[in-house]
């Protein structure tokens, strides 16, 4: 039993760690030596559903697929684990970022979440930056304090 919870700690603790992978990737990656595929997802200059940025997908899951080939070919649940954490972080990313907030698929349209809320004006602000330059809010689940503050306010009593 004390094992098992071991293996889930290891999964929040990847999860929670992809969080600050993702935001360094993102402000110093694609935001800095990739900036070309990133470009078009701040400027819309792409034909269709797809965007360059969206290889960013295969290049984050490459890490949680090693982790998990590791983990169940060597009999080693932590490899499984990790590789469970960073998967989970994957889909998370998927359904805030790509159906919440950008609306890629028309699902999740509308919230009244707080937390939901922030995320997307924190993401929106990160998105009226349209050089590579002066960004903020690289991150995806952690939103600044200001963001939850500026939701307050546009609640009626």
């Amino acid at each position: 039993m004390v094992q098992w919870l071991i293996y889930i700690a290891i999964v929040f603790t990847a999860f929670i760690g992809m969080e600050g992978v993702a935001w360094l990737t993102h402000k110093y990656v694609m935001h800095g030596l990739f900036w070309t595929l990133h470009r078009d997802h701040h400027h819309k200059d792409h034909y269709g559903f797809w965007e360059h940025n969206d290889l960013f997908f295969l290049i984050f899951a490459i890490p949680g697929i090693v982790c998990l080939l590791a983990g169940t070919t060597g009999h080693m649940p932590v490899w499984t684990s990790i590789g469970s954490g960073i998967t989970l972080y994957g889909a998370c990313y998927f359904f805030i970022h790509d159906l919440f907030i950008h609306q890629r698929i028309k699902v999740l349209r509308n919230s009244n979440n707080r937390y939901l809320k922030a995320i997307r004006r924190a993401h929106k602000t990160h998105h009226k930056h349209l050089g590579k330059e002066d960004g903020e809010c690289f991150g995806m689940l952690w939103v600044p304090s200001r963001f939850f503050k500026e939701n307050r306010s546009d609640q009626t009593p």
